[in-house]
């Protein structure tokens, strides 16, 4: 039987556009690794830099190879922005990560972040939005082996739900997280192209797709003010190492190299962390009072003037009254500027009163006197014992170390309890006075204090955009630190205020924005589930009641409910036996269990043969378990999910609530299937 021409094989013609479109981005990286700059440049500086941003459009235009190049296709009734009259000829667009183009500069691919491309995200049966045909594309690996249409300008066409759609939102989770772009819902895509200025806050239940809306936020961005954001920057916080490892290869997916990840603890690592806090010491370092604190112990460093002061410049001698350094020392306090800028700008208000003596007696000084007399060792000597340098490091330490000093500058402001509660040479605090900043054993709530001081004394450095995910579990202090950090840009927040496991976990949002200087952000809430199975979410959702009063519960839009057991167990036995039972299944498996739980379930694993991972590790084919504390638990996901002993992870934290939060992280990490394994009894609030 004679094989069916391209032309009459819409697959086939597919498959043909497919390998020519990675023809041409392949010719665009050769042109880019062609390009020759050796008379373009004026000087090494430029050229550095000229060769830095051919480096990174090198690396944007790779080829992933198991990586689908487009995975849509929008046909338009008219071409958009054309009048729109009768017999007008519409538009053909592939719709895909990345922009290609071919020789002739035609477009072949268009970004997904386009305006073009905007209603394959967005057009419906009710609002077609000019589109005729909208092709939704499914792959096996990098190879084209279905296609999908709908016809939604086509009334005798009914609105369905997409099979491919709803294969990729199913599909098995081995590695790192991966992008959402083929599947970014409408509610979503709303939240990703809202605009640079504004802040936006995503209050989402578990499998949401919160964090992949705020990381393709960013790659929208980045797009749409691209110049702008390469000046000013863009950084990605997350919880902890292992999240950022999980999250790390969404952004390069989508072809975005210059953002910047961490954690709150990079941000204000001016110390060496290595000591830590009980939670009640936590929770008092980590409350907002303490900025004012810190700002009335920087400024006490601030005295006013007794002796009048005399500079001596060649053979005429200056007097200046103590009452009018008083008057400048008092109007640099009340315009409210940093301490350090304040006191680099007193030394010039007291030079420009001497160039004011100097032209009243005949003198003409220019700016050059001016510089000198600033820097007349009269005046510094001045300057450095009405308004002396301050360390901010030295500052908390004799906060934490030296009781009447803590006591001076928190009356009215922390209890007699509470400022007990922080010190560190009192009994029972653990924590022994230091002789010096780098003998301290600093933890993290200290090194965010010292940041906040740092900021009382010279202003922080703001960013374009920043990214806060898992906000729900910063203390205000923490918010605070952030907030610095886009003071002139904006922010998206993310978290789910049921998933809070901190002892200092924030309430509400709006309480939350507050602290991180963003009261005018919009609150959206994603509460449509694509990654929890129907029957997981239900039985994890028993819990809201107890830990979010009033929050949403989530609704799994998965046409799959998922695999969920509960097997009362003996011992880690059974528990092992239930891991080896999911790991017959394709995809990765994870081992959730309270902290102190590990080392003997480790020991189980290895005893029967079953290697495994620590969070953040790659999965392989040869292995696909990982080994979880619950407290690394939050962000990550697995496609199968053995929780060992639920009681244990509640016991596990300083509080009911926390711990009962903590479970329900624990409980909605499984994208096809849990299996929850108890010697004790079940936590009453989940019976």
């Amino acid at each position: 039987m004679p094989s069916t021409p391209v032309d009459d094989d819409p697959l086939a013609r597919e498959r043909a556009h497919l390998a020519s479109s990675r023809g041409a981005l392949r010719a665009m990286r050769e042109d880019a690794e062609s390009l020759d700059i050796s008379d373009v440049t004026a000087n090494w500086v430029n050229a550095r830099i000229l060769e830095r941003q051919i480096e990174e459009r090198i690396k944007a235009l790779a080829d992933l190879s198991d990586t689908p190049l487009f995975f849509g296709r929008l046909d338009y009734l008219h071409a958009p922005g054309a009048e729109r009259a009768e017999g007008a000829e519409g538009e053909q667009f592939y719709i895909g990560r990345r922009h290609v183009h071919d020789g002739d500069g035609d477009p072949m691919v268009i970004d997904w972040r386009a305006p073009v491309s905007q209603p394959f995200y967005r057009a419906s049966k009710k609002n077609p939005m000019d589109v005729g045909l909208r092709r939704r594309f499914g792959y096996t690996g990098g190879a084209l082996t279905a296609y999908e249409d709908e016809h939604l300008s086509d009334p005798a066409e009914a609105a369905r739900t997409s099979k491919l759609l709803q294969r990729e939102i199913e599909r098995p989770r081995v590695g790192p997280m991966r992008d959402i772009v083929a599947t970014i819902q409408p509610e979503q895509d709303e939240i990703v192209r809202s605009g640079l200025g504004g802040t936006v806050c995503v209050q989402g239940g578990p499998g949401t797709g919160k964090t992949a809306v705020g990381l393709h936020r960013v790659a929208y961005l980045l797009y749409a003010h691209r110049e702008r954001l390469a000046r000013t920057g863009t950084l990605v916080i997350g919880p902890n190492r292992s999240f950022l490892h999980y999250i790390e290869q969404v952004l390069p997916a989508l072809g975005e190299l210059a953002v910047r990840q961490g954690t709150v603890d990079d941000l204000v690592a001016h110390v060496e962390v290595c000591g830590t806090d009980d939670a009640a010491a936590a929770v008092v370092k980590g409350d907002a009072r303490m900025a004012q604190v810190l700002r009335r112990a920087v400024y006490a460093h601030v005295s006013m003037p007794s002796e009048p002061l005399v500079v001596v410049r060649g053979s005429r001698r200056w007097r200046l009254p103590a009452y009018e350094l008083e008057e400048m020392v008092r109007e640099l306090l009340d315009r409210d500027i940093r301490y350090g800028a304040a006191r680099e700008a007193l030394p010039q208000r007291i030079a420009h009163a001497v160039l004011v003596q100097m032209e009243r007696s005949g003198e003409a000084p220019d700016d050059r006197v001016q510089d000198a007399v600033a820097r007349n060792s009269a005046v510094k000597a001045a300057v450095k014992e009405v308004w002396p340098a301050v360390d901010p490091a030295k500052l908390v330490l004799r906060l934490l170390t030296d009781a009447d000093f803590l006591a001076e500058h928190a009356k009215g402001v922390l209890s007699e309890d509470e400022q007990k509660t922080i010190l560190w040479a009192l009994p029972g605090s653990g924590r022994r006075p230091a002789r010096s900043v780098k003998a301290a054993r600093w933890s993290a709530a200290d090194a965010v204090l010292i940041d906040e001081a740092t900021d009382i004394v010279e202003r922080t450095p703001s960013l374009g955009h920043v990214v806060l995910d898992e906000a729900q579990d910063l203390s205000p202090m923490q918010y605070r630190a952030v907030g610095r950090r886009c003071t002139t840009g904006s922010a998206t927040v993310l978290g789910d205020l049921a998933q809070g496991t901190t002892p200092w976990a924030t309430r509400s949002w709006q309480e939350a924005l507050g602290h991180l200087g963003k009261t005018d952000a919009v609150i959206e809430e994603l509460t449509a589930g694509f990654r929890v199975p129907t029957d997981v979410i239900t039985y994890a959702s028993r819990l809201l009641p107890h830990i979010a009063p009033g929050l949403t519960p989530v609704a799994s839009v998965r046409e799959n409910p998922g695999f969920f057991d509960l097997r009362p167990v003996t011992g880690t036995a059974e528990t092992v036996a239930a891991c080896e039972e999911l790991l017959r299944n394709e995809g990765s498996t994870g081992l959730i269990a309270a902290d102190a739980r590990i080392p003997a379930l480790a020991e189980a694993l290895t005893a029967s043969g079953i290697g495994h991972l620590a969070p953040g590790e790659e999965t392989t084919a040869e292995t696909r378990l990982t080994l979880v504390p619950a407290s690394l638990a939050k962000g990550l996901e697995y496609d199968y999910v053995v929780l060992d002993e639920p009681q244990a992870v509640v016991d596990g934290e300083p509080d009911e609530r926390t711990g009962l939060r903590r479970l329900y992280v624990a409980l909605t990490r499984a994208v096809s299937g849990l299996i929850v394994t108890h010697t004790t009894p079940l936590p009453p609030q989940l019976t």
